[in-house]
């Protein structure tokens, strides 16, 4: 139970929002109504996934996948690169995250709950057509008649949620999900093997919940960028999103290299982050402690074993800032699965 509600309530915005795509290529004419038709199949059954990317440093191999979110909801991962790997691995470095400590005990978490849900709502019990502009209400609109599993209940969230709402029913329409279907795999042979497992993780303890509570109830956030972002992601964006998680599924590394970078809800993570509860509570540079630590964890296990294994977003991997060029740059060998 520790952590558990609170990370719902207040971290939803952060480590646990999916990823989704940016879109590829041409842009393609928009329908009357603004929204883009989806076109594009996922993938179903079997599926092999990407391939591994290795940093190398003399004879010592870290073996990185990428990982990605939203997937194909009917395709299952053909594992075996990955299980070999583990087979002959000593560690496993698992992906950064923000860890986010309640000291408080059961029964008192259990009494919070309450106001735990209603901190997902708007101040003053104000509704959604109250907190956005007019514009971005009617594109909601449009949304929720293409969408009509988003319930009436989203009307008196803060848009940062309602946006979630709004997304979670467009993965299911575009037969897309955010399970995670990568750690079981590794866990189980983390298990087998007796595998040393180094956690990544920057911990912010909370203990006293109760305060925080009352001032997140009455904060207003600056999360109407998060909620318009994600509406022209839903517009425009389907497509591009079953794209990359086809890419994913297939191994089509070179696809995934010509994608746009997934969108990482910049301005969502930014609408917490910088409110005056998450810069008290220290989110802000976050991302950043948590970036060195696993680079830190990365040159530990180079250092001490002959093969490693880790994971990391795509988002967070690739790229010139990503996780990979820093350790190339520090002189450390890349190779890429389609190298």
């Amino acid at each position: 139970m520790r952590a558990t509600v609170l990370t719902m309530a207040l971290l939803a915005s952060l480590g646990a929002l999916p990823l989704h795509a940016q879109q590829a290529g041409a842009t393609q004419a928009l329908p009357a109504d603004g929204i883009r038709t989806e076109a594009t199949v996922v993938v179903e059954g079997e599926q092999p996934g990407p391939g591994l990317w290795i940093v190398r440093k003399g004879g010592h191999d870290l073996y990185v996948l990428g990982m990605l979110s939203p997937l194909p909801t009917k395709m299952q991962w053909r594992a075996q690169q990955v299980q070999q790997v583990l087979a002959g691995a000593q560690e496993v470095i698992r992906a950064p995250w923000v860890s986010l400590d309640v000291k408080a005990g059961f029964f008192s978490q259990l009494l919070l709950l309450p106001q735990m849900l209603g901190a997902r709502n708007n101040p003053d019990g104000k509704h959604l057509q109250d907190v956005v502009s007019p514009a971005s209400y009617a594109r909601w609109q449009a949304l929720k008649l293409r969408y009509p599993g988003v319930g009436g209940g989203a009307e008196k969230m803060r848009p940062l949620f309602a946006a979630q709402e709004m997304y979670g029913e467009a993965m299911k329409r575009a037969g897309l999900n955010g399970q995670n279907i990568v750690t079981p795999v590794i866990d189980a042979a983390i298990k087998a093997h007796s595998l040393r497992v180094t956690e990544v993780k920057e911990t912010i303890v909370v203990t006293d919940p109760k305060p925080l509570l009352r001032e997140w109830k009455k904060t207003t956030l600056d999360d109407l960028a998060c909620f318009d972002n994600t509406m022209t992601r839903l517009e425009t964006d389907i497509d591009a999103m079953r794209a990359r998680a086809n890419a994913w599924a297939s191994g089509d590394v070179a696809a995934l290299r010509s994608l746009p970078p997934a969108y990482q809800w910049e301005a969502c993570n930014s609408a917490f982050t910088e409110a005056g509860i998450g810069k008290r509570l220290g989110f802000g540079d976050a991302r950043q402690k948590v970036r060195a630590k696993w680079l830190e964890a990365a040159e530990a296990a180079l250092e001490r074993n002959s093969v490693s294994f880790a994971m990391l977003s795509l988002n967070d991997m690739l790229g010139t800032n990503g996780y990979l060029a820093a350790l190339q740059a520090k002189g450390y060998t890349v190779i890429g699965p389609d190298e």
